[in-house]
């Protein structure tokens, strides 16, 4: 059961039992691999290992490391955690309490059984993950959440599918109409005041249904914050607003209210437009899918649909569910998973995923795992998670506004005083201009800045295939100066091919590719599969192993008729004591230097060799290219093949440095290294080096649909087999932060130039509020920007239309 520490930032105490048993040589490597990547992450306080009871204790940041990560990780090498937290994500109105994110997950992490929350009250999501046996329920998380004054989306959706036409509009567009009725109540105030002989308590009657119209909102927030003690941005409009008012200066007051509201609603529709393309995703799965059983097709709710059922699409429909193609060929449009934007021929055997369109013909698709397991389902979750995920600058922000407004107050005050007593003005005149000071020095641009720009880059990777899971990882993914890439299945397409075989004396080529593809066909590795394909071809039989085993870095052991079958790298031949001819050693030279991957195959002696090429990817050379031209300082290549061969793909593709023969603590040292002199990014195919890619700056998986140790341990997932997804990831970071830098820059030199020029000169009411409310506007704007983001043929271009990106 985790510990809650309240004095240390440093959060959780966590038992990891592990699934290992500990005499085994390769299994107590593994287990040295994650402890010693644990040990240095630098979301880790201190590792304690019990061999004994193969217990890990933690206490580590779950901000920084998340338990998926560590689950992750450990699978990758084989081992089983044994304990699970729960996941939820709460969708909250976040027009309530803007200023109350930390309030909230205060709130949450008291709770017994919660593990870690993240909350984005302006993205409108809360995080949490706890104890599945803890009284922690998601209904609790919502009652609980609704206690602190928040309105859960999930009942709102409920309660509008039971309301009218008229009240759902009037739900979704209510700070628009109420900012309206405010400028509608103003303009009558104005016209009454101006321009007829009707008493002065009409127009008044009309200021104050616009001060209810334009403040209503501003006021809910308000009281909700000092509930929880807190002064708000809200709270500040509203004590200037009903300052004015109490000075007689109805009418400013109203302009002042009308201005917030319409701001609000503003900034409200553009974080909606941000929402919409992760909601987009959600719409993706269809609700029914036809099945095949018992030679009859029946429709059913895609919840009910079972693992290893028979699901028909037919051309034109979304498919409803993770499966495999047994019937049928048909080209597959899976942009909406991968963002690749031309279909894919799929046949028999291959992998779809559900939201992928079937452009073509029909297909027979059976079912590998359930709707909500699916690859979708995982990337709507993560997705949701990543937008609960402040970033560093908006978290700095967050701490910064409650008592920056808090300040605000008291120098208010204090400026008052002043100007009564030494500066010896008119109560009226000082009065003003203290209201106007606290419109002015209000914080509204600065505190929306970031989080505007931040989740509208996350939206816009997502649309294109690309999965930042949180801010931080977008901040971090910015400053990366070296990028170290695994070869197989990264730079290499992962899919090679027998091209020699070499027998030793008194063996033949087949006595050699028969006993490696005995033993190879119980393993999944590629270079495996390239050895047992070769021997599908030539119609060779094959015997069963009765044994088999992976040796971590140097190959594969079997059993085959009764004797001990071997089949790996120089390293293996060494521990086996095996002596290699000499003959064979010079072929093997030849072999490697021709950029091949060569395995000895032995069981008491050296049977021979097996030579298996892999081919680099076709847009290998041009990212490595386009990564340079976008500030990467140093490309390395980390790989446990053969070091000739590495060399040799890396010629071709123009990597500055080749590290090889590694195993995974290798890999793990490495990265560290690199880490320290520079911000690293280590890019994986998303199947083997989580360990490394847990402890670089930032984590790349590429080609992860539906590889779930991908989509937990990376920090960034490209989900489809395109490397050009790498240079459009960092491109787009890089210009999130650049607009963060803007809007950061533009709100604080704005609201600096209006304290200046209220202190000084003084300036009307209504300027203040409409160089506030409009630089807010204008940050949101810029930050929106960042939607129309995209990769077209290897290009990264903007939009010439951002506000219709979406639609």
């Amino acid at each position: 059961m985790p510990v809650q520490e309240q004095t240390s930032g440093w959060e959780h105490l966590e038992h990891l039992p592990l699934d290992v048993r500990l005499e085994d040589k390769e299994e107590r490597r593994c287990a040295w691999v994650l402890l010693e990547t644990l040990e240095h992450h630098p979301g880790v306080r201190d590792v304690q290992w019990d061999p004994q009871r193969k217990i890990v204790t933690l206490r580590y940041d779950p901000r920084a490391l998340p338990l998926e990560k560590i689950r992750g990780i450990a699978e990758d090498l084989g081992i089983q955690l044994q304990r699970q937290h729960a996941h939820c994500v709460v969708h909250v109105d976040p027009a309530r309490c803007r200023d109350c994110t930390l309030i909230l997950e205060e709130k949450l992490a008291q709770l017994p059984g919660i593990v870690n929350v993240e909350a984005n009250v302006p993205a409108g999501t809360v995080s949490v993950e706890y104890e599945p046996d803890s009284p922690i329920t998601v209904e609790f998380v919502e009652e609980t959440i609704k206690k602190e004054g928040f309105r859960v989306w999930r009942h709102a959706r409920e309660s509008w599918e039971r309301a009218g036409t008229f009240i759902r509009l009037w739900w979704t567009n209510r700070e628009l109409v109420l900012a309206t009725l405010a400028l509608i109540f103003l303009v009558a105030g104005l016209v009454v005041q101006h321009l007829t002989p009707l008493p002065t308590w009409v127009a008044v009657l009309f200021y104050a249904l616009s001060y209810l119209a334009g403040g209503y909102e501003g006021a809910i927030s308000a009281i909700s914050a000092l509930r929880h003690g807190v002064l708000d941005i809200d709270f500040l409009m509203i004590v200037a607003a009903l300052g004015a008012a109490y000075l007689g200066e109805w009418a400013e007051g109203a302009i002042l209210l009308f201005l917030f509201s319409l701001s609000g609603a503003l900034e409200t529709f553009a974080m909606d437009r941000t929402r919409h393309a992760i909601q987009k995703l959600m719409e993706l799965r269809p609700n029914k899918a036809t099945v095949r059983r018992n030679g009859q097709e029946i429709e059913l709710p895609v919840e009910e649909v079972q693992i290893g059922d028979e699901v028909i699409v037919r051309p034109g429909e979304t498919i409803p569910v993770d499966g495999q193609v047994i019937e049928g060929v048909s080209a597959v449009d899976q942009s909406p998973i991968t963002g690749e934007s031309v279909p894919v021929t799929k046949h028999k055997g291959d992998k779809v995923f559900a939201g992928s369109i079937n452009t073509e013909g029909s297909l027979v698709i059976r079912v590998t795992k359930r709707a909500e397991d699916s690859t979708l389902a995982r990337l709507i979750q993560l997705v949701e998670e990543a937008q609960s995920e402040r970033a560093p600058m908006q978290r700095f922000i967050d701490r910064f506004s409650q008592p920056y407004a808090t300040g605000v107050v008291l120098a208010s005050l204090a400026y008052l005083v002043l100007s009564l007593t030494l500066l010896n003005r008119p109560f009226s005149d000082a009065f003003y201009r203290t209201m106007t000071l606290l419109v002015v020095a209000s914080p509204c641009a600065l505190v929306i800045s970031t989080p505007a720009s931040i989740l509208s880059a996350i939206a816009a990777a997502a649309r294109n295939g690309v999965l930042f899971k949180g801010g931080m990882h977008l901040e971090n993914m910015a400053r990366v100066r070296i990028v170290a890439f695994d070869k197989t299945g990264t730079l290499t397409y992962g899919k090679p091919r027998v091209t020699d075989i070499v027998p030793a004396p008194g063996y033949t080529e087949e006595d050699v590719l028969r006993l490696a593809a005995a033993v190879e066909r119980r393993s999944e590795h590629p270079l495996a599969r390239a050895i047992v394909s070769q021997a599908q071809k030539e119609g060779l039989l094959l015997d069963e192993p009765e044994e088999f085993r992976a040796l971590v870095g140097k190959g594969v052991q079997g059993k085959v008729n009764g004797q001990h079958v071997y089949i790996g790298n120089d390293r293996l031949m060494e521990d086996l004591g095996r002596t290699v001819p000499e003959h064979l050693e010079e072929v093997a030279r030849r072999l490697r230097d021709e950029g091949k991957t060569v395995m000895w195959v032995t069981n008491e002696q050296v049977v021979g060799l097996i030579a298996v090429a892999d081919v680099p990817r076709a847009q290998a050379a041009s990212t490595i290219r386009a990564l340079r031209d976008m500030g990467i300082e140093r490309v390395v290549m980390l790989t446990g093949d053969h070091k000739e061969v590495a060399q040799a793909i890396a010629r071709r593709l123009g990597i500055d440095d080749v590290y090889a023969e590694l195993l995974p603590e290798d890999k793990v040292r490495l990265v560290k290294e690199l880490d320290t002199q520079a911000p690293t990014a280590m890019v994986g195919d998303g199947i083997n080096d989580a360990p490394a890619m847990a402890l670089a700056s930032v984590g790349v998986a590429m080609g992860a649909a539906g590889t779930d140790v991908a989509l937990e341990t990376a920090d960034v997932v490209l989900m489809a087999d395109d490397l050009t997804k790498l240079p459009f990831a960092l491109e787009l970071s890089k210009r999130a932060r650049r607009i963060v830098f803007q809007n950061l820059i533009f709100s604080v030199g704005v609201m600096a130039a209006l304290v200046i020029a209220t202190l000084t000169v003084g300036i009307p009411l209504p300027l203040g509020v409409v160089g506030h409310e409009g630089s807010t506007v204008v940050v949101v704007l810029n930050g929106l920007r960042m939607l129309g983001f995209r990769a077209e043929q290897g290009a990264y271009t903007r939009r010439s239309h951002p506000a219709r990106a979406l639609t």
